[in-house]
Order: structure tokens, then C-alpha cells, then sequence
């Protein structure tokens, strides 16, 4: 009778669990919106991509204040994305996105951020063009001290050589 009751028991729960697990993987559709770059110049072209099978229907789409409103396209498995080009007169910093997907939405505040002018790539963004004097220093000093070094290495081995064939 306790093996029955049990076995009820676990049945039951099993159902439970069986049938809630779809609705809720529902309710989190759409889910992970995510822009890049996450820093843009005016009139740079983003890419959000979005999780969830609802973003496949027909007038999916995102939003932002940032950028006219963009259609979804279907990427494959259960994810979509689109490729806004933010407005030229978008103000500088932080931007939400909003997605339209099925009749649900979901917004992710501060996704991107829009910074005037073009973006500060750091000592790689260099200005110069060619070769300075001072990377023609490093460089000339660095090929002497190969050639020296090269020079007394050739010359202990001949000596070691020397000296083994004498002895």
C-alpha cells in the first residue's frame, strides 16, 4: 500500500513539473538582449541579438530612442537579431533597448552607450603615420645588440673548438 501511495505521490509531481516547465520557459520569452559594440559613435551601426522562438514572428522588432525602430530577422535556433544605425542626433550616453516580440516585450535599460565623435582606441589608436625617430632608435639599438651578441657567441664556440682540437 506505501509502495503505491509513493508511487502516486511521485507520478503526480512528475506531471506537475512536466507540464509547468514549458509555461515558464514561455514567460522568459524573449530573454538576453545583447547590443554590440556596447560603445558607438553617431551613426555607427549596431547588432542586437536576441534570445526566444517568439522573436520569429512576423513584426518583431526593437526599439530605442537611440534608433528607428528595426525588424528582427530569424538567425537560426531560437535566436533573432538586427542591425539599427543610430541616429546622428542620438545624445551622448547610456541607452535602453527595447524588443517586441509575439506581443511580449522585454527592455534592457543602459544596453549601449552613444559617445560624440569616434571612438578613443588608446595607444592603439595612434595618429601618426610611419615609423618615429624614436621607434628607429629602439629598433637600430635593438639589430646592434643582436649582431654583437651573435658576434661574441660565433666566437666562444670557435675558441671552445680551438681549444678541443689542441688539447
Amino acid at each position: 500500500m506505501r509502495t503505491t501511495r509513493a508511487l502516486a505521490v511521485t507520478m503526480t509531481a512528475g506531471a506537475v513539473l512536466g507540464l509547468a516547465a514549458p509555461t515558464a520557459s514561455a514567460w522568459a520569452d524573449p530573454s538576453n538582449i545583447v547590443a554590440m559594440p556596447s560603445v558607438i559613435p553617431r551613426g555607427g551601426q549596431l547588432t542586437v541579438t536576441v534570445d526566444g522562438s517568439s522573436c520569429h514572428a512576423t513584426g518583431s522588432k526593437v526599439t530605442s530612442d537611440a534608433f528607428p525602430d528595426t525588424p528582427l530577422k530569424t538567425m537560426g535556433g531560437g535566436t533573432a537579431s538586427a542591425n539599427p544605425i543610430v541616429h546622428q542626433h542620438a545624445s551622448p550616453g547610456a541607452h535602453s533597448i527595447t524588443v517586441h516580440c509575439g506581443g511580449k516585450t522585454l527592455n534592457k535599460p543602459d544596453a549601449f552607450t552613444v559617445i560624440h565623435g569616434g571612438v578613443r582606441g588608446g595607444l592603439g589608436g595612434s595618429s601618426s603615420a610611419g615609423a618615429t625617430s624614436t621607434d628607429m632608435a629602439i629598433g637600430g639599438a635593438l639589430v646592434a645588440a643582436a649582431v654583437v651578441g651573435g658576434g661574441v657567441f660565433w666566437m666562444r664556440r670557435r675558441s671552445e673548438n680551438a681549444a678541443g682540437r689542441g688539447a
